[in-house]
């Protein structure tokens, strides 16, 4: 359809022309940083490598190893089909989230098209709820890291290694992923991640030319062990193992033909991960059998999947997902680090946060301070846990991801509830289906996931009622304080209030045409204060 003229009251870019297609490449000023500089790698990721990102942040292999085996002790053999639902769920979801995709082209992602939908104080809040999810899914891992590599020199050289040095090591490392370009990061992560499918998939070889303990059997499916009351905490699990799928559109920027590409590794994504876990899950309770996987997963969770793998594959197959289980970590490590710093950079674009923490690095094209500020929260936390005393496990990993998880699920609520309000305000050649079936939906099953996680907040945290009160109560804590930044921005930089997730499209791209309704949740009016220029992206 012919493009939409002008709004006058709305932030015009700084310049015209396609966008920038390299690293040596010019951007505009944003927010009072000095045009000229280098800006992201256009053009530069594949559909592959945007999967690369987004199922290493889930850990795969550390889901599996790690928390499947506690999967199967709550929903018994049934426990598979809990990750086809979550899986499934979430491809709904995935369809909204997609088509939003080709009409706002923010590098904010889920905070712009909260925004777009439900209006920019929702998405200020939504912004600021991003960036304490993100940090927390990673800044906790630190902990993780610290001990499953503590765990694995124990296991295999008898060594006695401290977690805080491997932690902290480990920030220096992933600071580094980030700091180089983004291509190395997603090579790096494809390297991780087919060595840690690799191994699962080993397992899975050898119980299958077995048969498993008695046979193979796909009674993990029938209705009698899915429709169980523990069934609920299993889901409760599996939503857990997606985080992160979401970050495809974060990459946008750097895709290749984007419209197509964010799309595509997004169903890839969700596809994997729901059908991998639930098949992993389901060798493995053939490895031990129906009757007896129930008690080998309660006397030994934490060595459920290594008994396996010794069993039908060999113990050096063991040693080597000890490991991959290291890699994996770090893997996960480096995708949300690489999340982080492309949420920072496209606020600090807004205007909401500093401007230096959009630089980017003349010769890598990454985000390299707003790494270097993220890798430095991550340090002060990890450290401030370590001189508390805390179990890296139980209190950095788990206390701090809790809210993390948490707060990243309320913003795939709050994106699907924005995407029919968005495509009810803005022509568009859409179907029913992608702009209101799919995304309402989605709205259901995800507050069902909510509901769930929180009821069964215990067992991700194996803590007090009082602290799982408190790490519940953040996520909306943290999301009031958006609020309350949102109007101090349109009470005293109402420049960059008016121009937030405001981005118009790249000269020679479709543009929704905006409805004249009375119902947009903020209607567009002159501000007093002339806009600021807006950055090209």
């Amino acid at each position: 359809m012919p493009e939409t003229p002008p709004d006058p009251t709305a932030a015009r870019p700084a310049t015209a022309g396609p966008p920038a297609a390299g690293p040596e490449a010019t951007r505009p000023a944003a927010d009072g940083a000095p045009a000229g500089g280098p800006t992201l790698r256009r053009a530069t990721l594949g559909t592959a490598d945007i999967s690369f990102f987004v199922v290493s942040a889930a850990a795969p292999l550390t889901v599996m190893a790690g928390v499947a085996p506690v999967a199967i002790l709550l929903g018994g053999i049934g426990a598979p089909a809990g990750y086809l639902l979550a899986g499934l769920t979430l491809t709904v979801f995935a369809v909204g989230f997609t088509t939003m995709s080709r009409h706002v082209r923010s590098g904010g992602a889920f905070y712009a098209y909260i925004a777009r939908g439900l209006g920019k104080r929702v998405g200020i809040g939504a912004a600021l709820l991003a960036l304490i999810g993100y940090n927390g899914m990673e800044i906790g891992v630190y902990g993780l890291l610290g001990t499953t590599t503590a765990d694995t020199a124990h296991s295999l050289a008898g060594l006695d290694v401290p977690w805080l040095p491997v932690s902290l090591a480990g920030l220096a490392l992933v600071w580094y992923g980030g700091y180089r370009s983004i291509d190395f990061g997603a090579k790096l992560l494809g390297v991780l991640l087919v060595a840690e499918t690799g191994i699962l998939v080993l397992l899975a070889a050898g119980v299958l030319i077995e048969g498993g303990a008695h046979g193979l059997s796909a009674g993990s499916f029938a209705p009698g062990a899915v429709l169980v009351p523990g069934t609920a905490a299993v889901l409760a699990f599996a939503f857990a193992a997606f985080t992160g799928f979401e970050s495809t559109v974060i990459y946008r920027r750097e895709a290749r033909d984007p419209d197509r590409t964010v799309p595509r590794a997004t169903y890839i994504a969700v596809a994997f991960l729901g059908l991998f876990y639930a098949f992993i899950v389901w060798t493995v309770i053939q490895a031990f059998g129906s009757e007896e996987v129930l008690t080998v997963a309660a006397q030994d969770p934490a060595g459920l999947f290594f008994t396996a793998i010794s069993t039908y594959v060999g113990p050096w197959a063991a040693d080597l997902m000890h490991l991959f289980i290291v890699t994996s970590v770090i893997a996960s490590l480096l995708a949300f680090h690489n999340a982080i710093n492309r949420y920072v950079l496209a606020l600090s674009e807004e205007g909401v946060l500093p401007a230096s923490l959009g630089r980017i690095h003349p010769r890598h094209g990454s985000p390299y301070l707003a790494g270097l500020a993220q890798s430095a929260l991550g340090a002060v936390i990890v450290l401030g846990f370590a001189l508390a005393g805390a179990d890296p496990y139980q209190q950095l990993l788990l206390w701090v991801n809790t809210p993390g998880m948490i707060g990243l699920m309320a913003l795939m609520l709050l994106a699907a509830i924005a995407v029919p309000v968005y495509f009810r305000r803005v022509r568009h050649d859409e179907g029913p289906w992608r702009t209101l079936i799919a995304p309402v939906t989605a709205a259901v099953l995800l507050a069902v996931a909510i509901c769930l996680v929180v009821s069964n907040v215990g067992l991700f945290t194996m803590a007090s009622t009082t602290v799982n009160t408190v790490l519940v109560a953040l996520v909306p804590a943290v999301f009031l304080a958006g609020l309350l930044l949102a109007q101090r921005l349109k009470t005293h930089r109402p420049d960059v209030y008016a121009r937030f997730a405001e981005e118009p499209a790249p000269e020679g791209e479709h543009q929704p045409c905006p409805l004249p309704t009375p119902s947009s949740p903020e209607p567009a009016s002159a501000p007093s204060t002339p806009p600021a220029p807006r950055p090209a992206r």
